[in-house]
């Protein structure tokens, strides 16, 4: 684990990069330290670097890597967001594009996921992005997670209701009656809320829901907690999931 010398401005967003090659670290610091708001407070090479590293230095972003030895990111992002005294957010940083990385990613507590080979202006971007609480989800990737969990409670609703006596009957008695009605009056969401949920439902940031809707960052950022907070979900992904589940879109 290494850790920057210079104390950064109250202002920067701190940055903790985690890779085993040290080339890709060098890499991502040499990016992120030309900008004026994002500073790199630390480094780690394996898992239980970047839990030990998160603790000590209390980044606002971490930069994960998934494979590494000792203990892969999967697992520390795990501990990491499970740590409420760290509170960073985590950005899983990976060569591959595989869907199960994808999904495991979230189940983790990752804000985000990312390429290694998105350009510069995107990491700086990725960064930002997470550092104001907003979850790095492109809208296709949101499509992909909205598509597996449709495709896996629709199998599991299918083989419980073929199960019972008369199951071909509840499924179509299923089919008509939705479920959103009894939901919705549950969470009981403001008018504005639902508004600003479909906005994140849609992959759109902060700073995109406030120009659709034409209030401030700061009252999106209001509007987005307290309908995390009714919908019990732990981060925006959740409550896009929630929200396609129980249509409220």
């Amino acid at each position: 684990m290494s850790v920057s010398p210079e104390a950064p401005s109250r202002e920067s967003i701190r940055v903790l990069l985690v890779d085993d090659h040290a080339v890709m670290r060098a890499g991502f610091r040499m990016i992120l330290d030309t900008t004026d708001d994002i500073v790199v407070v630390g480094e780690a090479a394996t898992g239980m670097e970047a839990v030990s590293a998160a603790s000590a230095l209390h980044p606002d972003v971490v930069c994960m890597d998934v494979q590494m030895p000792d203990m892969d990111g999967l697992e520390a992002t795990r501990r990491i967001v499970a740590n409420p005294a760290v509170g960073a957010a985590v950005v899983l940083v990976t060569t591959f594009d595989r869907d199960d990385y994808l999904f495991a990613a979230l189940s983790a507590g990752a804000t985000g996921f990312l390429l290694k080979n998105a350009g510069p202006e995107e990491l700086v971007a990725a960064v930002r992005v997470a550092a104001d609480g907003d979850a790095l989800l492109s809208p296709d990737v949101t499509r992909r997670v909205i598509a597996r969990f449709a495709e896996t409670k629709t199998t599991g609703a299918r083989l419980s209701q073929q199960a019972e006596p008369g199951g071909a009957a509840r499924q179509n008695a299923t089919r008509e009656r939705p479920e959103a009605s009894a939901s919705e009056a549950r969470v009981e969401l403001t008018e504005r809320e639902r508004e600003v949920l479909r906005l994140i439902a849609q992959a759109m940031s902060n700073a995109e829901i406030a120009a659709r809707l034409y209030i401030g960052e700061a009252t999106v950022k209001t509007h987005v907690s307290n309908v995390l907070q009714k919908l019990g979900a732990r981060d925006r992904v959740a409550a896009v999931v929630y929200a396609h589940r129980h249509g409220l879109t």
